[in-house]
């Protein structure tokens, strides 16, 4: 073994604010599923969704480690050949899924619940970052065509499901891509209202989705009782500025999705205002970094790719805390390395490292100082 690869091996040249940051994401969500397991978990194994949430943990520390090894050139080709593999099992999901909820997403794996979505996400951010930079370059490609059709059938495929959530975020991280990789305001509106139009055809046409849209838009009916998100607003209100302690949150003992989607609203139920806003800071921090350093970087890929990356990461943990405050419709989307899920904390992990792959110091991969300060002026 070389001298550089086990430099590599031992992480080296990896940004340690990004780094420290993850990892303190999930510990923050084993303490929370410590908080929220026994009340969600079946009495014979109280502990269940705790043991989960550490196995995989373990799991996508490992993911971690191994894809933020990779070079520029191992970052393209992971993308790409996760991409394909995402889409088959977004068709196969279709035919052999299991459905929950109304919603048919997962692929049953001897135990273990697949959920394709999550690895589509930083696939798709980073293959339609090289398809971008490859058409700059003056490669024989339209690469924004390419780039279009694969968002068309990633959206429709995860529309069947249905998953508005998740077609949302990725439309909303496509769009800004599109406008960071230099697509003129006229198209950047013109795509805008595409995105409206098929948001309304959405509404009009899917029964899942108008339900959604209708129930976050009308208050409440006494009669039919509180909802899941009434009753994470209560949670929130409860916790006031201390919280009421760990282990004395009512929430985890009505809601089902408590170790969940509304994991969030646990923590400030136990844990209290301040610790609502340390979270949010958290993920403010890794969007920061990571955006900042995306600047920095000389290659147009890695510059593009990690601020899609970013973007994935902020936008993900703003739509989650924004459904547990009532300003957006239910989406059943995680908190990124917080939530319990395991597609969603190895997939979440295997972004994790994609970031740290592209954003770790090599030799030429920043702009001098000067040049930065010089550019900004």
């Amino acid at each position: 073994m070389t001298r550089a690869t086990r430099q590599v091996w031992l992480w080296s040249g990896l940004d340690r604010s990004i780094l420290a940051t993850l990892l303190f994401l999930m510990a923050v969500g084993i303490v929370l599923a410590f908080a929220a397991s026994p009340a969600v978990s079946s009495a014979a194994d109280p502990w269940y969704y705790l043991k989960r949430q550490i196995v995989f943990a373990a799991g996508g520390l490992l993911v971690l480690a191994m894809t933020s090894a990779l070079s520029l050139t191992g970052v393209r080709r992971m993308s790409g050949l996760a991409l394909v593999f995402s889409l088959i099992l977004l068709v196969l999901v279709l035919i052999v899924g299991f459905e929950v909820k109304g919603a048919q997403r997962w692929i049953r794996l001897s135990g273990f619940s697949l959920q394709p979505s999550e690895i589509l996400k930083p696939a798709f951010v980073v293959f339609i970052a090289w398809l971008f930079c490859e058409e700059d370059k003056g490669a024989p490609i339209y690469g924004r065509v390419v780039a279009f059709g694969i968002y068309l059938v990633a959206a429709t495929l995860l529309l069947f499901q249905p998953d508005f959530g998740q077609t949302v975020l990725i439309t909303l991280i496509f769009g800004a891509m599109l406008w960071a990789g230099g697509l003129s305001w006229k198209y950047t509106g013109l795509l805008g209202g595409f995105a409206g139009a098929g948001s309304m055809g959405a509404y009009l046409t899917m029964p899942h989705v108008r339900a959604r849209v209708e129930g976050f838009l009308s208050p409440s009916d006494p009669d039919a009782g509180r909802t899941q998100t009434d009753i994470a607003i209560d949670a929130i209100s409860r916790g006031g500025l201390w919280g009421a302690g760990p282990g004395e949150g009512e929430i985890k003992h009505v809601l089902p999705e408590a170790h969940n989607d509304y994991i969030f609203s646990v923590a400030a139920e136990e844990f209290g205002l301040l610790a609502s806003l340390a979270i949010i800071g958290l993920y403010g921090l890794l969007f920061a970094r990571a955006w900042m350093l995306a600047l920095r970087l000389e290659d147009s890929f890695a510059q593009l790719a990690a601020s899609g990356l970013a973007m994935l990461f902020g936008l993900q943990a703003l739509i989650n805390i924004a459904v547990n405050l009532d300003i957006a419709p239910s989406t059943g989307m995680t908190l990124p390395l917080i939530s319990n899920g395991g597609s969603s904390m190895l997939a979440l992990c295997f972004s994790a490292g994609l970031l740290l792959a592209l954003t770790r110091k090599r030799p030429g991969a920043y702009a001098p100082p000067t040049s930065i300060r010089r550019a900004v002026a």
